[in-house]
């Protein structure tokens, strides 16, 4: 089954949001100059300055660390200049977003961070998990608005004036039939007595996750005696992302559910409460709601999505020229000779 957007291929190419110009948090240094702080690439409406490549290079050296990894020093100046090909880049698409293009971005985004904290554990962990980056919850905000503003433009300037037929879209679902077939799913509830500290989100010491235990077996033997599931769920789940919806998912085999839920749930019967299913985020009491046979997907179902990829495959090809041609039409210039060899526009 396809499951593509235009946006997928763009956020590739545009960078992730790694390559973000806006810096991690970091002490105040002094105030800076036109000497120790020079401009280092200029276009139209805009300049870049070498603390906006540093602190685009900090934000990235702290996202690879963070994982584990290290930038080599061979690897360095590449990475500088691809950075500051990203930051120019970006400034040339903000400068092309129109009225509509910043309102519906700021909606998105705002939408995107509450989805965020929802999913989260709890409020606390949240902060939690945005203070671990180094940033404050606006930082991110910001950082995303920039972004995803940028991708929007990028979207609607490289796909104008390209459309796919029917026809073409057709040939695709023909030609591609097994991509169509849709896997067996379940649909369960679930109400989760989390293990974890609500802040910190490591596990609970023994005796504590003792307790959460004997909490998750007396859900289980209620929701046996017939108390109505999703009344337990709204009392005693952790799971802030699924609560609102009754503790509700839909997936299929090898999703990214962890395995002993996925296991639990394909295992039980309709209506069936399973014992506590315990995985690295606490107790799982899980009650099998529907199995949905495994189907294909009809051309009616699956056309605006072929369609969607297809678009994306043509502004694949014709991105590298759009990106020559906007930097052209931008008159940048690289004033740096340590990056003379970032990508700019041919001439």
């Amino acid at each position: 089954m396809i499951r593509s957007t235009i946006s997928r291929t763009l956020l590739a190419a545009l960078a992730a949001t790694l390559f973000s110009p806006h810096p991690c948090v970091r002490a105040a240094t002094p105030e800076k100059t036109a000497e120790t702080d020079p401009v280092i690439a200029t276009a139209k409406g805009f300049e870049i300055k070498r603390s906006q490549l540093e602190d685009a290079f900090l934000s990235y050296n702290t996202s690879v660390a963070a994982n584990g990894g290290s930038i080599p020093e061979g690897q360095r100046s590449e990475i500088k200049s691809n950075l500051l090909n990203h930051l120019i880049i970006n400034q040339i698409l903000t400068q092309k977003a129109t009225p509509e293009d910043k309102t519906e971005t700021k909606k998105k985004v705002d939408e995107a961070i509450d989805t965020a904290r929802a999913h989260s554990t709890s409020a606390e962990a949240f902060e939690a998990q945005i203070k671990a980056t180094g940033m404050t919850v606006e930082q991110v905000r910001s950082r995303a608005y920039e972004e995803q503003l940028c991708r929007r433009v990028l979207t609607r300037e490289v796909t104008n004036g390209v459309s796919i037929s029917d026809e073409e879209a057709r040939k695709f679902y023909d030609s591609h039939a097994t991509n169509f077939d849709v896997p067996e799913q379940v649909r369960v509830a679930h109400v989760l007595i989390s293990t974890l500290d609500p802040v910190s989100q490591r596990p609970l010491p023994p005796e504590q996750k003792k307790d959460k235990e004997k909490l998750a077996k007396k859900v289980k033997t209620d929701a046996e005696k017939g108390d109505d599931f999703a009344k337990l769920v709204t009392q005693y789940s952790d799971d802030t992302g699924s609560k609102s919806k009754g503790g509700e998912y839909t997936f299929p085999r090898h999703s990214r559910m962890v395995p002993e839920f996925e296991a639990a749930a394909f295992s039980l019967k309709v209506n069936q409460i399973s014992d506590p299913v315990e995985t690295q985020y606490g107790y799982h009491i899980i009650k099998l709601l529907e199995k949905i046979p495994p189907k294909h997907e009809t051309f009616a179902d699956a056309s605006t999505k072929i369609k969607e990829y297809l678009l994306e495959q043509q502004a694949d090809k014709s991105l590298p020229a759009y990106l020559d041609k906007i930097k052209t039409e931008a008159n940048v210039k690289i004033l740096d000779p340590a990056f003379a060899g970032t990508p700019a526009p041919a001439n």
